[in-house]
């Protein structure tokens, strides 16, 4: 009996299960917490970046240098455009949702970035420039007309 035919499938399943767990990784990379300095405020924060049950990827902020205003209050998201978001903690605002992971540019698209400085929401990709160094790009209609800051990987 000639076992090659099952050997050629099992040798290709093998590569199928191996690229698809190599693009699931080159995916996941974007998985952890980064320092982040906003350009405006100079405000420091940590922001964790995780993947949602539904397979896209998202940010929430998890720690603020500076988490009261100078009178002590503790600060909140006042300025969302969701009236019922504006009690939320600083340090616990979802920042970006909706991202998935286009392995022919390598980029991070099809989500949104909130500005909790200004309530604004923005179209954002992200992209790594070097392995710990996020370009996070927010924007109004293309990439081009848009802003970018860096997020630093811890």
């Amino acid at each position: 009996m000639n076992n090659s035919p099952i050997k050629s499938i099992i040798l290709i399943t093998f590569m199928i299960l191996n690229l698809s767990a190599y693009a699931q990784s080159k995916a996941d990379r974007i998985l952890g917490i980064y320092s982040v300095v906003e350009t405006e405020s100079k405000e420091a924060s940590k922001v964790k970046i995780y993947k949602t049950k539904a397979g896209t990827y998202a940010a929430k902020v998890i720690w603020l240098a500076v988490p009261n205003f100078p009178d002590g209050t503790p600060k909140k998201d006042f300025k969302n455009p969701d009236p019922a978001k504006r009690n939320t903690p600083g340090d616990q605002i979802i920042l970006m949702w909706d991202f998935t992971y286009d392995e022919e540019t390598d980029k991070w698209i099809g989500g949104e970035i909130y500005d909790p400085v200004h309530g604004k929401i923005y179209k954002c990709q992200l992209n790594f420039e070097t392995p710990i160094r996020l370009k996070v790009r927010g924007y109004i209609g293309k990439p081009a007309f848009g802003k970018s800051m860096y997020w630093n990987k811890l």
